[in-house]
């Protein structure tokens, strides 16, 4: 059979692309070679990573080695069959490929297409086929990588996310240094370049990040956040660019990098200035050629990110100890954004008081907490060391207690939190029913909870010591109420 004969005969597409292919990776194992390079063709011009493999021992190999997100498999094939190696690689227990596999073959009856599917291929396509019957094929797994990315992006944030947006470019302020950055944001936004934010920790650099993603072209795209601290150093490399089976202890299995889920989006790498030396050459790599290389693996894949950094230290500081690539450096702050700490701001802090209290009181079901003038003017003296973090977490304790536990802004410790992380009770004379309240028993108890959870930075196991009830009955109270 020749395989060109397979082509459409008209000049234009049977179905043009409706959108471009580049960021996801086919692997096409048939025998016949003609077959690999029509293939080859037709979807290198729809802008897909392609290999190809003549039997079911060199497909292993590839896969192996390399990530794909679909698997064109011939059923017949030399040595072991393909629906042989289907079930091999969808193993219960121990999967050895991830993505979609598509099965083909000239010589096929009913039984054998309910055998394919059962085995776990995701489509079946007879020998000969039309170019759009593989076109709509790969489409429709392509569509499912697709949500599969964004299910993972938007479960990842929602995990880490820790500031709330009250506009559009997320920016809750009326100050002149506040205005001037979201001019500059608005500036910045739509352009490609890379963009590094400083400033202190909890003024705010997530919240920019994520101002210069909504406001860009790749604002449909995915917000990957990344905490290079948190991190641990011989994981981060792994994190970033993924790993192949075997590339190191413990990889058992193929894994993509975060890059390569933020494809066509924005990743955001905060704490930059704790990466590894490996990690930082590697990065700059990308940054240059715009392909990431999976731990392991002796292949490039193409990425098209766009890469925001924020860091809370002196880069250029770190640069002059050793610390820090000058290149990277260099290559990072093509756009720079300072972002003001909150007490050089102060005009600030009504606004984002109220933005938190009505942000909070609806996501934890509690009553509104009124600003009084004694309160206001306490709240802009303190010096507040923790930025806009400790603000959002000042009115979150507040809206639990009922009422704003101002002893605690004498100093720049926060006592109550003091005492939870010493083991003992919180320390806070506030009341949990304020006065002229009316509250049922259930919702005492559901505000005391949340007051210690609060108290313990949300780590459930201490505030169950502290309650003296088991981490299974705290969190089924949590589970009830939403938290």
């Amino acid at each position: 059979m020749n395989a060109d004969s397979l082509a459409p005969a008209a000049a234009p597409p049977l179905l043009p692309p409706a959108a471009p292919w580049s960021g996801f990776s086919v692997l096409v194992v048939d025998d016949e070679a003609g077959m690999r390079a029509f293939l080859e063709r037709a979807l290198t011009a729809r802008g897909c990573n392609f290999a190809a493999a003549g039997s079911a021992e060199e497909g292993a190999e590839l896969i192996a080695r390399q990530h794909y997100d679909v698997l064109v498999l011939d059923i017949s094939l030399p040595g072991k069959t393909g629906i042989d190696w289907l079930k091999e690689l969808k193993a219960p227990g121990n999967p050895q490929f991830a993505g979609d596999v598509i099965l083909i073959t000239a010589f096929a009856d009913m039984e054998t297409a309910i055998n394919a599917l059962r085995a776990g291929a995701a489509d079946f396509i007879l020998k000969p086929f039309r170019l759009d019957q593989m076109v709509n094929a790969l489409r429709r797994c392509f569509e499912r990588t697709k949500l599969t990315r964004e299910n993972f992006v938007l479960r990842r944030e929602l995990r880490e996310r820790a500031d709330v947006s009250g506009e559009l470019d997320g920016m809750v302020g009326d100050s002149a240094v506040v205005r001037e950055l979201k001019a500059l944001i608005h500036r910045v936004a739509p352009l490609p370049s890379t963009v590094l934010i400083q400033g202190e920790s909890g003024v705010g650099k997530e919240v920019a990040a994520r101002a210069l993603h909504n406001l860009s072209p790749r604002a449909s795209g995915p917000f990957v956040p990344v905490n290079c601290g948190a991190i641990a150093a011989e994981l981060i490399e792994s994190e970033l660019f993924g790993h192949v089976r075997g590339a190191f202890t413990g990889a058992k299995e193929n894994r993509n990098g975060l890059f390569y889920y933020a494809h066509g989006g924005t990743i955001f790498l905060d704490e930059i200035g704790e990466l590894s030396p490996a990690a930082q050459t590697k990065l700059l790599r990308v940054l240059e050629e715009r392909m990431v290389r999976p731990v392991g693996s002796e292949r490039e894949l193409p990425v098209d990110v766009r890469v925001i950094a924020a860091t809370n230290q002196d880069l250029s500081a770190e640069v002059s100890a050793g610390r820090f690539r000058p290149d990277l450096f260099y290559r990072l702050e093509v756009m720079t954004l300072n972002i003001a700490p909150l007490r050089s701001r102060a005009s600030d802090i009504g606004l984002l008081t109220r933005h938190f209290l009505a942000y909070y009181a609806l996501q934890l079901g509690l009553p509104r907490l009124e600003v009084s003038a004694e309160v206001a003017a306490a709240l802009a003296a303190y010096p507040w060391p923790g930025n806009v973090r400790e603000l959002k977490n000042f009115v979150q304790r507040s809206l639990i207690l009922g009422a704003f536990p101002l002893e605690t802004l004498g100093g720049h410790g926060t006592p109550a939190a003091t005492a939870a992380r010493a083991g003992g009770p919180a320390a806070s004379s506030a009341p949990l029913v304020g006065e002229g309240e009316s509250l049922t028993l259930e919702a005492v108890e559901k505000r005391h909870i949340l007051a210690v959870l609060a108290q313990c930075d949300g780590n459930k196991s201490q505030a169950a010591r502290v309650l003296e009830v088991s981490r299974k009955t705290l969190e089924r109270k949590c589970a009830a109420w939403g938290v």
